[in-house]
């Protein structure tokens, strides 16, 4: 079991982690490699643990200055 903490190690942003998966689950799913060995088949469980173990790192975007 994957837990919040060994998610949010890296960063302290829930949206930055929910986008990243998301991006990454959509990789997986149009035939990229998972970065780790795993016995999972299901693509959100190996984007998480990708995550757990440092494979994947993320950043959120700076906000665009107003005019």
């Amino acid at each position: 079991m994957i837990s919040l903490e060994d998610l949010m190690k890296d960063s302290k942003s829930l949206y930055g982690l929910v986008l990243s998966a998301a991006t990454r689950a959509n990789e997986i799913a149009s035939g990229e490699q998972p970065l780790i060995q795993t016995k999972s088949k299901k693509i959100s469980t190996i984007v998480l643990e990708e995550i757990a173990k440092g494979k994947i790192h993320f950043e959120l975007p700076k906000p665009k200055e107003a005019k």
